[in-house]
């Protein structure tokens, strides 16, 4: 299981940091699946998360339509945009979190 490997990656203390901000402060939920984990509210999937040889990845499932004023999300697809972090920058977590709840919520 993808959690596994991430509780054991050196990259273990972002990844908790991380995962301490969905949880804690937006209360998602959180569910772990083979090949990743994942966070939701009770509109649907938000993000997921994991650790890369840099650092973790939060994806954000809808990420395509959100404002992205700090220029840090990558990818090119239809929707899905991720957010590479090599250091836990909460303000920058909370202002992608925030926009992605408020694109969920008014889907």
């Amino acid at each position: 299981m993808q959690f596994d490997i991430d509780m054991k990656s050196e990259h273990k203390t972002l990844f908790n940091s991380a995962r301490k901000v969905l949880l804690e402060k937006y209360k998602l939920k959180e569910t772990k699946k083979d090949r990743i984990t994942t966070y939701s509210d009770d509109f649907g999937g938000i993000c997921h998360m994991r650790t890369m040889k840099y650092g973790i990845d939060i994806g954000f499932l809808k990420g395509a339509h959100m404002e992205d004023d700090y220029g840090l999300l990558t990818g090119s697809g239809k929707v899905m945009r991720v957010f590479p972090v090599r250091e836990l920058d909460v303000t920058q977590v909370q202002y992608y979190l925030e926009q992605a709840i408020l694109i969920n919520a008014n889907k």
